[in-house]
């Protein structure tokens, strides 16, 4: 039975070459009933904590949001991921990902707090940290009696994080370290009561992570509160270390392994980013729907106007596809770590393992929904009209709050990049075949292409088909520039970035169109009439940003018969047979959303 789990079980980057059956995939619609009533005590506290409060939120009421941070952790939600030894609820990585996606919808603020405390705060301890420390820190950590804060930013390393500046000494007689540099852009550094914090002891190639207690007497200053665009009353300062005494069994993990710490606490943090967008895009949508359904112009409410159905299709098409990418890679991280377990593998161990095997998916994930929450609440505003540009709507607070999720837990720029270079690495540890599949795509192109008209009488025969022809324009792309640049293609950063988006929209469109075959089987075709068009019109967008970023990527570094017989691959894994008509598919959308007045996926 395990050895089968295993065989079903694709591994990170996979997806690419290997076919996944609908049935295999995770969707929203699986939630068990524990978890849509842990989702649903969530959106209750949101909406009498957090949601009525959204003005004070940005009027920098910081003391509101550590009030909110301490009322989650009494109701348990900021111990969801922590095992029940350090007083947690020990949930699965699904449950806490919903966790973090529901409390995160209201404002930016306390997603940020949220996030940075249960995540990067305490996390690091609850995974790397010796028994001695997690029974010390955790237990606080979870129940909200303490809150966490992670300090590796300085003014001269950001994305470049390896090379912070800040040292630590150790003292004559052995016992602590002596820590003194600057950290900066430092969540919930306002009310945290412990830092994770990142040296360099004497002239270590790697930086060493260490636990350090909040205390002004032992040579520790804030800077003041960061005026910022955005998660207004997110508490961001600068935290300096002057001599900072801290004992040597605070050192976390071993020396040197810092930033291996920071790269693992990160790929966790890109997936709950990506979930800590998704319910703000469900709430934009809302919004913007009833303000649609409500605001008459031309004696006509403006949702009826095709322009606006328009947007509104769009943006909900985005948030189902997020949703379905999201639960997709959370349930095969959550599948991964409990193999690990079942062969022995510690708790510790296990996370840190199964989330590191879909770190390209969570690169993937972080870019892609980002991008579409900051999107959605564009045109949020856009719908809203003049109001929208007005602070007395939630329009222009969510979408000044969404643009900072393109920046954190590694730029999209550094993301795109990261998400295919981890997946030549993973080819060349023989991890995922790309070798046979890109040499099987060349071998293809010096064919003669088929013309047989296919039977596309089943529902998204032609989708799943034009899925696998996508990534044949992966490979052929991807794979070309490997051939030519070898280890030197990190140097050629536009043509990564170019590779990456069609790596991401092949992901984004396999995972809604797989969750909506899963859905229309179990539920009936009918039932799915509206998810089936957000499919359809998803995959026509993905396509024609694949034939764009393809274009950019062969013409960089081929010419003459290969560059034409390229472009020419390129056009034959980009044609429909049957081009969907798109504007209906926008009406069969927006018309639902429109008379349910709310986002209703």
């Amino acid at each position: 039975m395990e050895t089968e789990a295993k065989q079903e079980l694709t591994r990170g980057g996979q997806f690419l070459v290997k076919e996944t059956k609908a049935e295999d995939v995770f969707t929203p619609e699986d939630f068990s009933e524990e978890q849509k009533m842990m989702r649903d005590s969530v959106k209750e506290f949101v909406d009498r904590e957090i949601w009525p409060n959204k003005e004070r939120f940005e009027q920098k009421d910081y003391a509101l949001t550590e009030e909110v941070m301490r009322k989650a952790g009494e109701l348990g939600l900021l111990g969801v991921a922590v095992p029940e030894e350090y007083d947690g609820l020990g949930m699965g990585f699904v449950t806490t990902m919903l966790v973090c996606d529901y409390i995160s919808g209201a404002t930016g603020s306390v997603a940020t707090a949220f996030g940075a405390h249960t995540g990067i705060g305490t996390m690091p301890i609850t995974l790397y940290g010796t028994e001695e420390q997690k029974k010390k820190y955790v237990p606080k950590l979870a129940t909200g009696e303490w809150f966490g804060a992670y300090c590796l930013t300085e003014p001269g390393a950001g994305s470049d994080a390896n090379s912070g500046k800040t040292k630590a000494v150790l003292s004559d007689d052995g016992k602590y370290y002596s820590i003194s540099g600057q950290k900066m852009w430092i969540s919930n550094a306002g009310f945290a009561n412990v830092f994770i914090v990142f040296a360099r002891i004497e002239d270590d190639k790697n930086i060493t992570g260490f636990i350090v207690e909040n205390d002004p007497e032992n040579g520790i200053s804030l800077g003041e509160e960061e005026k910022k665009l955005g998660i207004h009353s997110s508490s961001t300062r600068q935290v300096f270390f002057n001599e900072t005494k801290v004992p040597v069994e605070n050192m976390l993990s071993e020396r040197g392994n810092g930033f291996k710490i920071a790269m693992n606490a990160l790929n966790v943090g890109r997936i709950k980013l990506a979930a800590a967008c998704l319910d703000a895009q469900r709430r934009v949508i809302t919004e913007a729907t009833k303000y649609a359904n409500d605001r008459v112009q031309f004696k006509t409410p403006i949702a009826q106007f095709g322009a606006i159905k328009s947007k509104i299709a769009e943006i909900a098409t985005a948030t189902y596809v997020d949703e379905s990418a999201c639960y997709r890679a959370g349930k095969d991280i959550e599948n991964r770590i409990a193999i690990r377990q079942e062969e022995g593998s510690s708790h510790q161990d296990a996370e840190l393992k199964g989330v590191e095997e879909y770190a390209i998916e969570c690169s993937i994930l972080k870019v892609a929904v980002s991008e579409h929450c900051q999107k959605t609440t564009d045109e949020g505003i856009q719908i809203f009209g003049g109001m929208g540009f007005s602070a007395d709507t939630p329009m222009e607070s969510a979408w000044r709050d969404a643009r900072i999720s393109r920046i954190y837990e590694g730029t999209n720029e550094i993301n795109r990049m990261l998400s295919v270079g981890m997946l030549i690495k993973k080819a060349m540890k023989g991890h995922v075949d790309l070798l046979g599949p890109a040499t099987a795509v060349k071998d293809e192109l010096m064919g003669i292409p088929s013309f047989d008209t296919p039977d596309y009488s089943e529902l998204f025969s032609e989708e799943k088909e034009m899925i696998g022809k996508l990534k044949k324009a992966f490979l052929m792309v991807a794979g070309s520039g490997v051939q030519k640049y070898g280890p030197d293609l990190e140097q050629h950063q536009q043509l990564l970035m170019a590779a990456a988006d069609i790596l991401i929209e092949i992901y984004m469109a396999e995972s809604a169109i797989l969750r909506t075959e899963k859905n229309a089987k179990r539920f009936g075709e009918e039932s799915q009439k509206e998810q089936i068009a957000m499919a359809k019109l998803n995959l026509f967008h993905a396509v024609e940003k694949i034939q764009t970023r393809g274009k950019e990527g062969i013409s960089s570094f081929s010419e003459g018969d290969e560059q034409r017989m390229m472009l020419m691959g390129l056009k034959r894994f980009t044609k429909y047979a049957n081009l969907p008509n798109i504007i209906e598919l926008r009406n069969t959308i927006a018309e639902k959303v429109i008379a349910e007045n709310q986002y209703c996926f």
